[in-house]
């Protein structure tokens, strides 16, 4: 990060009193100031829920000249477009207004954030995914089709089996915009795409899952294990 963007955000930031009242404990998620440089970043502060793979981080980016909200659910990261802003002071409202609200959101499932769209799917209601194993090939069903998880470009997890330990995932999306569910593997933490899973009704993805989950699961274990040895 180059020395006068450091500056400017410190200066900037120093406009902020309010960031040494913040909760420590915000709906179970604790807080860290970070105040530091990754790449090309700034974080300023993370409020993060360990048991539940959750966190979120309030940064600088230096590509774009704005302050944003970096979103981690499991393995999963993305921005959540609703912070974005070029303006410390925007920023700053909009965080001390909404990010609790936000962090209980990511606490509990509410079915009336999942829009007309996905419902009409049914995916909470799928009668398939009861059946799922809680564990496969070593993965954890982390996120299930019952609670489905919205990110961002509306774009939804329906399904994430994660091995923690490894840092590697496979994990099933369902899009509204394109009305096409599809799947991407993460191996240590490094995502892997796949069209094993591409679909765009329930039934052709509950055969895609019976015929390819398993094996795709075993060969993300396997990768990720060669890659630790190497």
């Amino acid at each position: 990060m180059k020395a006068e963007t450091l500056e400017k955000i410190k200066q900037e930031l120093s406009s902020w009193p309010d960031m040494e009242a913040m909760p420590q404990v915000l709906h179970g998620f604790l807080l860290e100031r970070l105040e530091q440089e990754v790449e090309d970043c700034y974080d300023i502060f993370s409020y993060r829920n360990e048991p539940l793979h959750r966190s979120v981080t309030a940064y600088y980016h230096e590509e774009t000249h704005e302050y944003k909200l970096r979103v981690k659910i499991g393995l999963i990261e993305f921005c959540n477009i609703a912070y974005i802003s070029e303006d410390v002071e925007v920023f700053r409202a909009h965080t001390e207004e909404r990010l609790g609200d936000y962090l209980h959101s990511l606490t509990v499932f509410d079915e009336k954030s999942l829009g007309t769209i996905l419902r009409q799917k049914k995916v909470t209601s799928w009668e398939a995914a009861k059946d799922l194993p809680e564990e496969l090939e070593g993965f954890t069903l982390f996120i299930r089709p019952q609670e489905p998880v919205k990110i961002n470009n509306g774009s939804f997890i329906i399904l994430d089996y994660v091995d923690f330990s490894i840092e590697s995932s496979v994990t099933i999306y369902y899009n509204l915009y394109r009305d096409e569910f599809f799947g991407e593997a993460r191996i240590r933490s490094i995502p892997d795409v796949s069209y094993d899973f591409d679909a765009t009704e329930l039934g052709e993805l509950e055969a895609r899952l019976q015929r390819d989950l398993e094996a795709r699961l075993h060969e993300v274990r396997m990768r990720a294990n060669a890659q630790k040895k190497e």
